[in-house]
């Protein structure tokens, strides 16, 4: 499982879907996608489909992206896919203003995320265990 001079950094045995500029905040994100982390493909997506996060929604549209990519784009056996790595990165702040009294104004924050999945087929072997 050693890293090709691939662009992406990807062994043979990976696949990944990115997202850019999720309205969501980092932190509300990182703990959606701390409940996917190495579990199978197809119990990350049930996970995600019964979660109540606003979020839930679209990181499993990223996930069922990644499987796709692995599936259609590298040949991968789908029923031996896991989520490897959930990685959530800090996007751009928009920043607001409020009116606040006595003339005063609050600065209201507007965090956007990057989400990064990365699922794995993994050898017959771990599955017979």
């Amino acid at each position: 499982m050693s890293k090709p001079n691939h662009p992406r950094g990807l062994a043979d045995n990976e696949a990944q879907a990115i997202v850019s500029n999720i309205r969501v905040s980092p932190r509300k994100l990182n703990l959606v996608a701390g409940l996917i982390r190495n579990l199978p493909a197809q119990q990350a997506v049930a996970t995600l489909t019964f979660s109540k996060r606003r979020i839930a929604q679209q990181v499993k549209k990223a996930l069922e992206s990644a499987i796709a990519n692995a599936e259609n784009n590298h040949q991968l056996d789908v029923d031996r896919l896991v989520v490897s790595r959930a990685e959530v990165g800090r996007s751009v702040v928009m920043r607001r203003f409020h009116a606040r009294g006595r003339g005063r104004a609050a600065r209201v924050e507007k965090w956007f995320s990057h989400l990064k999945i990365v699922v794995t087929e993994r050898a017959q072997e771990s599955e017979a265990a």
